[in-house]
């Protein structure tokens, strides 16, 4: 061995030094132990805090340069989730076909960096450009303290939901043509709240429609729901689905929503089922207005005065007194702030209902010959909820209004407790009340495919007379709830407000209910206050719109 020269064993390693203990045989034996040269061989210190501007110009240029090379391994590095990213980047390629990736990142937000994407698809020799937006945030990893990017699907395309992936080829299902009662064209261009809607009624009316399939850029949906067209590349046939819909009433509700964030309406003919509109203003393309659930607040005074009545408690007319609270089972109950107290001989079922008065349906809910179960036999025997044989044509919650002891059975009277209802069901509540008979709402004919439309036997004239006489006195008498929201408005008219805590949130859920002449119409705002204050101006454009 040359004179000067040493050798050393580091780890079951031979490492050469040359001329003792230089600068070279620090450097190979600090990298031989991972170290670097911040002293001592120790390892570099890892970094901490939220990434800088630089970390996160990097970070995301990186990921962007594997991304557009189709690089999916290489791009997935960046990620904090490499094996979930790798497997959605994989697939943007392999069975999403797009390619030529161009990305142009735009001004970061802190550690947030929107871009737009431009590429093309490909499939069949037909190819089409696809162009859109979407924006990722960098982040300190965990254990490694390097900035990469917070994974999540969305990152690749604003639309896809954890284990989606996109795919390019044959359509799932042939294409429709969605038409109104009147057959007007209806798309989710131009009604932008029926998309999900129109993907639905394709996903199952597609192949009865007598369309044929064309080649689209699709999402497929890990749960199951239908397939997001995204791109078509070839049209295919559309085939017409014939659809209870009204495109004048559908373009006011959309309208109507707008101004209000997560809300939703319902519009229906009252003496057939037949759904005018379906409107929902959301973040995610959830379809609250049919498949919500949540507490409809004092819009449920409506079916509670119709089990007074027909288990003989009280009428319309008979005493009701609307003390200042009122306690059931260890529970206080109290009233809207602001509304005065009435335990005169004068306080009445009708001015309770017309007035909101919680207290006034709380006090008569221990009265023979009702049970925990009264208010339950109710919505089940004469409104038909709460069974689950509700079938529209999509999917839909058709209520909940389960048998509830203790505080929960005065609680469910007046829209709380474990009360679960969405606007198609308070739509279809009201149909009930002021025509005496149930029509199970549907959106597509049972005659398409034969379905078997829900039954109840509905209510006595009576009651139905009744109800129908305090939703005009909410709607028409100086002390109602809804005499502002729906003043204005001719014909023959009537309503009911709803107000709904929830748990965590400092604002309550709006909710109104009401009919115009044979429409009935009902919305929900969540966190969106009283119900005058953004569900009833919803009805009440939807109710114009009808006339």
């Amino acid at each position: 061995m040359p004179k000067g020269v040493k050798v050393a064993v580091i780890g079951g390693v031979f490492a050469v030094m040359v001329g003792g203990a230089g600068y070279g045989a620090y450097n190979i034996v600090s990298a031989l132990n991972g170290g670097g040269a911040t002293g001592a061989g120790g390892p570099a210190p890892e970094r901490t805090g939220p990434p800088s501007a630089e970390e996160v110009e990097e970070a995301s240029a990186k990921f962007f340069a594997g991304w557009e090379k189709g690089e999916a391994a290489q791009a997935s590095t960046y990620t904090n989730n490499k094996a979930a990213a790798l497997a959605v980047l994989s697939s943007y390629g392999e069975d999403a076909h797009i390619t030529g990736v161009q990305i142009t990142p735009g001004a970061a937000r802190g550690a947030t960096v929107p871009f737009t994407v431009k590429a093309k698809v490909s499939y069949g020799g037909k190819s089409k450009p696809l162009t859109y937006k979407s924006e990722l945030t960098v982040v300190r990893g965990k254990t490694t303290g390097r900035a990469l990017v917070d994974w999540q699907p969305t990152v690749i395309h604003p639309q896809l939901k954890r284990d989606d992936t996109l795919v390019t080829g044959e359509a799932a299902n042939p294409p429709i043509e969605a038409v109104d009662r009147d057959d007007t064209v209806l798309t989710k261009e131009k009604y932008p709240s029926l998309g999900p809607i129109l993907d639905a009624l394709r996903a199952k009316y597609g192949d009865k429609a007598g369309g044929e399939p064309g080649v689209e850029l699709s999402i497929r949906h890990a749960d199951d729901s239908p397939d997001t067209s995204l791109l078509t590349l070839s049209k295919g046939k559309p085939g017409k689905l014939e659809t209870t819909l009204s495109a004048s009433v559908q373009a006011a509700a959309e309208k109507a929503v707008k101004k209000y964030d997560d809300s939703s309406v319902v519009a229906l003919k009252t003496g057939t089922g037949e759904v005018l509109a379906v409107a929902n203003h959301r973040g995610d393309a959830f379809n609250a207005a049919f498949e919500g659930r949540v507490a409809p607040g004092s819009t449920m005074k409506i079916l509670t005065a119709a089990t007074l009545i027909d288990n003989g408690v009280t009428t319309m007319n008979g005493p009701a007194p609307c003390p200042p609270s009122a306690t059931w089972q260890s529970q206080t109950f109290k009233n809207l702030k602001g509304l005065q107290p009435d335990e005169t001989a004068s306080a009445t079922l009708a001015n309770g209902f017309l007035r909101s008065c919680n207290t006034a349906f709380i006090k008569l809910v221990d009265e023979e010959p009702l049970t925990d179960a009264s208010l339950t036999a109710e919505a089940e025997e004469r409104f038909g909820l709460g069974r689950g044989d509700w079938k529209t044509g999509i999917v839909s919650f058709d209520g909940s209004i389960p048998a509830s002891p203790g505080p929960d059975r005065a609680a469910n009277a007046i829209g709380q407790g474990q009360v679960e209802m969405n606007p198609l069901n308070m739509a279809s509540v009201t149909a009930t009340a002021i025509t005496g008979d149930f029509r199970q709402p549907y959106l597509i004919s049972p005659e398409l495919d034969d379905r078997q439309l829900a039954t109840a036997k509905g209510l006595p004239s009576s009651t139905a007379a009744q109800l129908k006489q305090m939703m005009r006195l909410t709607a028409t008498s100086p002390q109602g709830t809804a005499v502002q929201v729906m003043s204005g408005l001719g014909g023959d008219i009537g309503a009911k407000t709803g107000s709904a805590e929830v748990d965590g949130k400092a604002t309550s859920d709006s909710w109104f209910t009401g009919f115009r002449d044979d429409v009935a119409a009902a919305a929900m705002s969540q966190q969106g206050g009283h119900g005058g204050d953004a569900a009833g101006p919803i009805v009440a454009a939807v109710l114009r719109a009808s006339g």
